[in-house]
């Protein structure tokens, strides 16, 4: 028991006291006080039937202060009114330009097509690629191109606040936060430009466009449904430099709207992650001795000596520490954060469900295109997407 305790202790601890070392660093970007000329930016938004979110998307890229701007959206061949809906934006307001997406070549991801065509049709030379269940707050662009000037970088993202509704998002959504803050040195990501250190999130990501040529853009990870890795990880392989701000001020998302969605959603990325056949032993550890197993040894404190108990007690404050800390400055569910031991615990349960779908060759769905699963040597996983219609 007392060597269990301490395990479980030492696995709680490290995440935690990465988390509040990272939160120093891992700032909300502020506004330029210089009146100097206005950013020119292209705001790229790929959509597939996205008619529930993409007005709101659209008008709220529109909304933006502080930045001369386009709004380029690409209808991934929706079978929903997602173009007519853009159309219709486009034609009372100059700055919107709706474009049809070509059909999907073999090898490609869908999502990853239509950014890389959004590219090649973007006007100004900062791009700002956008999901569009994204809303930007109105300062957001402009806090955003401050933070990729004052960083340095050539390619910046960030978690927007996290809009989360039922009980399966706000178990597993807030997550994206502890994973990101808990097991990744934001300072060593900073100084190196290793693609180890890649992270990003797919829903929000500006870059400048000579680097986003260098890097080989979309292209470069045209067979991953994992952009918010790869991307800054073909950055990162081209020499160059990406970093991360708190996009809580930047931008709001709501990602999933249901359990399955959640479910699904989160599978579809997983095998690239954490999941990964290399990662996810000791994912598993790590989740599993550090975020689940304190809370057990303290229910087990009864029949445990007063030193197990203590231990016991230390590594449940260490779990969930990040957590109620994240509840503040990120406005994250208290109920998500209360329950986190069941969050990892279905977190690691799809990791693995992920994986075994990997190993047993079956496809996922997502958008109406079936996903099949490959395995590259020099990548590990990758995946390729197949539309349902080939022609």
């Amino acid at each position: 028991g007392m060597i269990l305790a301490a395990v479980s202790l030492i696995l709680a601890a490290i995440p935690a006291l990465l988390f509040m070392a990272n939160l120093r660093v891992y700032r909300r970007p502020s506004l330029s006080t210089t009146d100097g000329a206005r950013p020119s930016v292209s705001i790229l938004i790929p959509s597939r039937n996205e008619e529930q979110s993409i007005r709101a998307a659209v008008e709220a890229a529109l909304a933006s202060r502080g930045i001369e701007m386009e709004v380029v959206v690409l209808d991934d061949r929706s079978e929903d009114a997602t173009a007519a809906l853009v159309q219709e934006i486009a034609q009372r307001d100059p700055r919107v330009r709706l474009l049809l997406g070509a059909e999907l070549p073999e090898g490609w991801c869908g999502k990853q097509y239509a950014c890389w065509q959004l590219a090649r049709q973007a006007s100004h030379d900062l791009l700002l690629f956008l999901d569009a269940d994204v809303r930007l707050h109105a300062d957001g662009v402009a806090r955003l191109v401050t933070f990729l000037g004052e960083s340095q970088a050539d390619l910046v993202s960030g978690i927007p606040y996290q809009e989360t509704k039922t009980l399966f998002e706000r178990l597993l959504v807030p997550l994206i936060h502890f994973i990101l803050l808990g097991f990744l040195p934001l300072q060593r990501m900073r100084a190196s430009r290793h693609p180890a250190y890649a992270a990003g999130c797919g829903q929000l990501f500006l870059a400048r466009r000579s680097s986003y040529e260098k890097a080989g853009g979309h292209a470069a990870i045209r067979t991953t449904l994992h952009d918010g890795i790869e991307l800054p990880r073909a950055f990162r392989r081209a020499g160059l430099k990406t970093d991360l701000c708190d996009a809580t001020n930047v931008a709001t998302c709501r990602m999933y709207h249901s359990a399955g969605q959640v479910w699904h959603g989160l599978v579809k990325n997983a095998v690239e992650g954490l999941g990964s056949p290399r990662l996810i032993m000791l994912s598993t550890l790590l989740l599993l001795g550090g975020q689940v197993l304190p809370v057990i040894l303290l229910g087990l404190a009864p029949w445990q000596s007063a030193t197990v108990f203590g231990l016991s007690v230390v590594a449940t404050f260490c779990s969930y520490l990040p957590r109620f800390i994240a509840v503040v400055r990120f406005h994250q569910s208290f109920l998500g954060a209360l329950l986190h031991p069941v969050g990892t615990l279905i977190l690691v349960v799809l990791q693995w469900y992920a994986l075994l779908r990997y190993a047993w060759g079956l496809p996922s769905d997502w958008k109406g295109r079936n996903y099949m699963l490959l395995s590259s040597p020099d990548r590990g996983v990758s995946l390729s997407e197949r539309p349902e219609n080939t022609t």
